[in-house]
């Protein structure tokens, strides 16, 4: 009978072992799974945006386009050899006004065109000089400006179209909210994604453009300022004394 007894006991214990380990296992299968974040990419974020973010990202395009290509015209533009005074001087002092004009046409420079078109009128008045040499700096700011004035156009539309996102937006969520019961996020998140999206996008846009624009401009003023002072010098050249 104690032999019965002994046998029993290691019978009792593995079957409580095992119904430990089937209810252990039975929680980690109950157990909530991780929660994986969820992503979101910068396609899928415009998408949100609706349909006003195809003016945005057209204007966009624009905007880079308009920086880029006025950057490198304005660069080639300021392009100065800081001799040339010095050389079309000499030139003109010698009577070598052939020379002098070879110079300048050489130089694609708004200064040189300038001071080419000063030169070929050298015998006349020196107010008449003096203007022609105007007009022709006028030209010449109006080529390098070219297209500039689009990036303050498009700096100011595109915050307006942003604007009429969040307008859309605001409609299509009180839509949303007047076709059920069920306020909850999921109900209003459309809505909110075209607001916070389109209004998003407009102001990027519209400070891209406005950053452009003022950057341009201070660039363009470097060559203005430029013209202004080889002008003034080109006309103490024709008013110095055995001239």
């Amino acid at each position: 009978m104690l032999n019965s007894i002994l046998l029993q006991i290691p019978v009792a214990s593995v079957t409580d072992t095992a119904k430990k380990a089937v209810n252990a296992a039975a929680g980690l299968s109950t157990a909530p799974a991780p929660k994986t974040e969820a992503s979101l990419s910068l396609l899928e974020m415009v998408m949100k945006g609706g349909y006003i973010m195809v003016p945005l990202c057209i204007l966009s395009i624009l905007a880079i386009y308009f920086i880029v290509e006025r950057m490198i015209v304005i660069s080639k533009s300021s392009r100065l050899d800081s001799n040339f005074m010095n050389h079309v001087k000499d030139a003109i002092l010698s009577g070598n006004l052939e020379s002098a004009k070879t110079l300048c046409k050489t130089n694609t420079s708004p200064v040189a065109r300038m001071i080419e078109k000063g030169i070929s009128r050298i015998g006349q008045p020196v107010r008449e000089i003096d203007e022609a040499m105007g007009s022709i700096g006028k030209i010449e700011i109006y080529r390098i400006e070219k297209n500039v004035g689009y990036l303050s156009l498009i700096a100011k539309l595109a915050p307006m179209f942003g604007f009429i996102g969040t307008i859309l937006g605001v409609i299509k969520l009180f839509y949303a909210l007047s076709l059920t019961d069920d306020f909850t996020i999921k109900t209003v998140s459309d809505g909110l994604y075209t607001k916070m999206v389109s209004s998003a996008g407009g102001l990027i846009v519209g400070i891209l453009a406005f950053l452009g624009y003022f950057i341009l401009n201070a660039m363009v003023e470097k060559v203005i300022n430029k013209m202004e002072k080889s002008s003034v010098q080109f006309m103490d050249i024709l008013q110095e004394p055995g001239k």
